[in-house]
């Protein structure tokens, strides 16, 4: 049985830096790690890779929250994926107006049940609270509150056969949201009738498939401005349960 100690190195080891420098740091966060505590829970977090290794960071944000020292956006727990963090204030800043006027260039590749019809496409639809509670969220009629406009361009990568007799197969889509709502690939995918993978928060009643055991959502690339003006573009390589679905179906 692992050890505290033991737990924290094994998540950690996961995380890959893709790029740095004076100001920015950007990293390949694995699937299953939360990016910070949320005050109920111990578990190692990201926050905890980045005080570990750049302890400078510590208190650079909001408020200078330490629990949040250096995040200027987040990943859902299971997503897995490209990662920017500001190492000093002023780098916070910088890159914090980039996300809030929608200049970041964010780039996802998801696998989603069933043969998607067209080739490429744009999902516009708003997102509001979903009439069954909870953290679920809609972007069709059972919604309810206050409605938030979502927009999510998509473009077939692949076509995948199924495995099952009957099936309809599978598609792997890149994804390019035009605004940043809370679960908005997940919800807007649902809405289509094409859910991610192993979602089981929007598709509780499809079993995993293609080998995976979590959210099958990968954070691809992301282009932004760096303090110099210079366009930086960074790609995550696909983690081994993507590789693994794509030679299965291959």
């Amino acid at each position: 049985m692992e050890t505290a100690s033991e737990e924290w190195e094994s998540s950690m080891q996961g995380i890959a830096i893709l790029y740095e420098d004076a100001d920015v740091l950007v990293i390949n966060k694995p699937a299953g790690l939360i990016v910070h505590g949320d005050g109920r829970t111990n578990e190692p977090t990201v926050v905890d890779w980045i005080l570990h290794t750049h302890p400078e960071i510590k208190g650079v944000g909001e408020n200078q929250e330490t629990d949040r020292s250096g995040l200027v956006h987040r990943l859902d727990r299971e997503t897995s994926g490209v990662m920017v963090v500001a190492k000093n204030q002023t780098a916070y800043e910088y890159l914090k107006k980039q996300f809030q006027s929608r200049n970041v260039e964010k780039i996802y590749h998801v696998f989603v049940y069933g043969s998607v019809k067209h080739d490429e496409g744009v999902i516009d639809r708003s997102i509001a609270r979903s009439k069954r509670g909870g953290v679920l969220w809609s972007a069709t009629r059972g919604k309810k509150g206050k409605e938030r406009e979502a927009v999510t361009e998509y473009k077939v990568l692949k076509r995948l056969p199924s495995q099952e007799v009957g099936g309809d197969g599978y598609s792997l889509l890149e994804l390019r949201p035009l605004t940043g709502r809370t679960h908005q690939l997940r919800v807007h995918l649902k809405a289509i009738n094409y859910p991610v993978v192993c979602d089981k928060l929007y598709a509780p009643k499809r079993g995993c498939a293609l080998g995976f055991a979590r959210l099958a959502l990968h954070a691809r690339s992301l282009t932004l401005a760096l303090l110099s003006g210079k366009p930086l573009k960074i790609q995550a390589p696909y983690p081994e349960d993507f590789e693994r679905a794509l030679r299965i179906l291959s």
